[in-house]
């Protein structure tokens, strides 16, 4: 088989495990806090799924604090998220061989 023939073999198997991953990471989920109070779940496709709240942080006094540690609790659940799915999209390319790369 043709070196060509090979490749896009192996590209088409990869395409299929990475949609794969992808699904499996849709359902994949991380937790962060903050001060707490603020609990942000996302998933490890990107998104938010969840943040919680605890109701004794409800001071209207405290807006601005409250609003700081929901931004905090967010891009630290986010972070998780990326990383784990940056780790697993790189378990599926790693075997990838290009020819001329």
């Amino acid at each position: 088989m043709s070196s060509l023939g090979k490749f896009m073999k192996q590209a088409a198997r990869m395409q299929q495990q990475m949609e794969q991953v992808q699904n499996q990471l849709a359902q994949r989920t991380v937790e962060a806090t903050s001060g707490g109070a603020v609990k942000v779940t996302a998933k490890c496709d990107g998104s938010l799924a969840a943040i919680k709240i605890d109701p004794q942080a409800l001071n209207p006094a405290d807006a601005q604090l409250l609003e700081d540690m929901i931004l905090t609790a967010a891009n630290q659940a986010l972070s998780q998220a990326k990383e784990i799915s940056t780790a697993e999209m790189g378990k599926v390319t790693a075997g990838l061989n290009m020819p001329g790369f």
